[in-house]
């Protein structure tokens, strides 16, 4: 893992080591590229946004019913496209530090194609290993994950894990995950001779990967500390199709519609809820 250079104009650069380790391995790691103050105006945001209740769409928290299993992911589930519902996560997702890395990488003007915000609270499910572009099906080419820390994050809370070198391989066909430790359906096994490797993260810090790199998470076993994070999609310019959920923005936040590519949908396929015992 490596970090950036920072310009004399503030704007991050990646070096040359880390354009190396996005290429070989399929992911590099950012450091401080957000402030803490950023980060806690961004979480104080979505602290706002969950004491204010169900966005249809985007943010749908439920009740346990009576006999059903705890789900701490029933009060907390994950905001999906955030950017199109709240402005400061529409900065965040434009911002120019993420474009300057995103354009290097990609080596093409880039595209915005989804936001999330992930809460993770105690005692949460994780999300099984899988592949980003097995959603968004873009073609030809992947996408590019910004994933931003927003807490102190390793294995105890349920940290990322990656398999690097994995960019490098197809599209797998997932098995079904365990319930009880995913909330996703979708599980890629690392292929033979190859490991998770897990990253651990300081707020503020961006993990930028490969849409076709496995990664996953583990649930988050402590007692009192999320694990929330906020996550960009990104695709070149060059794109041609993308999955229908996806809806597309220049940095500038002008809408491109992309041609719908078959298949793919919303970035994880969640279990139903579980009924009363």
């Amino acid at each position: 893992m490596t970090a950036t250079d920072i310009g004399a104009a503030g704007s991050p650069i990646l070096t040359q080591e880390g354009r190396a380790r996005f290429e070989e391995d399929g992911f590099t790691v950012v450091r401080k590229l957000f402030g803490y103050d950023e980060i806690d105006r961004l979480c104080a945001e979505f602290a706002a946004l969950h004491a204010a209740g169900p966005v249809p769409g985007h943010f749908e928290p439920r009740t346990v019913p009576p006999g059903a299993p705890e789900d701490p992911l029933a009060a907390y589930p994950r905001v999906m496209q955030p950017h199109e519902i709240n402005p400061v996560a529409l900065r965040l997702l434009l911002d120019p530090r993420l474009r300057g890395v995103l354009e290097t990488l990609f080596g093409e003007e880039v595209l915005a194609a989804q936001s999330m915000f992930y809460f993770k609270p105690p005692g949460a499910r994780g999300q099984a290993l899988h592949q980003d572009n097995f959603y968004l099906r873009v073609e030809p080419g992947t996408c590019v994950a910004a994933w931003v820390a927003c807490d102190v994050i390793g294995r105890d809370n349920g940290g990322l894990e990656i398999v690097p070198g994995t960019h490098r391989m197809d599209i797998f066909c997932p098995e079904e995950a365990d319930a009880e430790v995913s909330f996703a359906r979708e599980y890629v096994p690392p292929p033979p001779g190859l490991a998770t490797v897990p990253v651990d993260m300081e707020p503020g810090d961006v993990l930028f990967f490969n849409g076709s790199l496995v990664h996953g998470s583990e649930p988050n076993r402590t007692e009192d500390r999320f694990r929330r994070s906020f996550i960009g999609h990104y695709v070149g310019r060059s794109a041609e199709r993308i999955g229908g959920y996806y809806r597309t923005l220049t940095m500038d936040a002008e809408r491109v519609p992309l041609p719908e590519s078959e298949g793919g949908g919303p970035c994880g396929t969640e279990f139903a809820p579980p009924g009363p015992h």
